[in-house]
């Protein structure tokens, strides 16, 4: 018997440009709603920096990795955060960790 995939957490590390980080932010809460109606998405939350309001921080959680290509390969992935929010980022780090 195969084990089950194990699930993904996605870490997702932002920099906002100067004067943005309202912005980011409004998209990012239109992207999680639509990711969180995802079969595939466990989770999904948005941090920002305390002392550093530009800095966000996205912990996202999938069922597996195709949950996490599925989600990549979304019409919202491609139009909020593609077209709509990397533009406005001035740093941004991506991680897939599995527990």
């Amino acid at each position: 018997m195969m084990a089950a995939p194990a699930a993904i957490t996605v870490v997702a590390r932002w920099q906002a440009l100067p004067g943005r980080s309202a912005d980011v932010l409004v998209l990012v809460a239109a992207l999680r709603r639509q990711s969180l109606a995802e079969p595939g998405c466990l989770g999904y939350e948005v941090f920002c920096g305390v002392d550093e309001p530009a800095a966000i921080l996205l912990l996202e959680r999938y069922r597996d990795p195709a949950a996490v290509e599925a989600h990549r390969a979304s019409p919202h992935y491609r139009e909020l955060l593609i077209e709509r929010i990397l533009p406005l980022l001035a740093q941004r780090q991506v991680e897939l960790l599995r527990a």
